[in-house]
């Protein structure tokens, strides 16, 4: 199945830096189940990030604006 993208390309960049951040701050922090879950939802935002659909997104109705993704108004 595909999906439309619903996530602009600087949203996209930031996700998967704000997740790969999160990752390590999850797997370098205090040890525990708490630590895991931090690591394991970061990873859910960089896939989001680096396919371009979150499902939360889409949830609320969320579409990219076709003439801002083309560049004109």
């Amino acid at each position: 199945m595909f999906y439309v993208k619903n996530v602009p390309g600087w949203e996209r960049v930031l996700r998967v830096i704000a997740g790969l951040a999160a990752i390590a701050i999850g797997l370098l922090g205090v040890k525990g189940v708490a630590s895991v879950l931090v690591a394991v939802s970061a990873a859910g935002i960089v896939a989001s990030g680096l396919f371009g659909f979150c499902p939360a997104c889409a949830m609320v109705g969320r579409r990219l604006d076709k003439a801002r993704k083309h560049g004109s108004l």
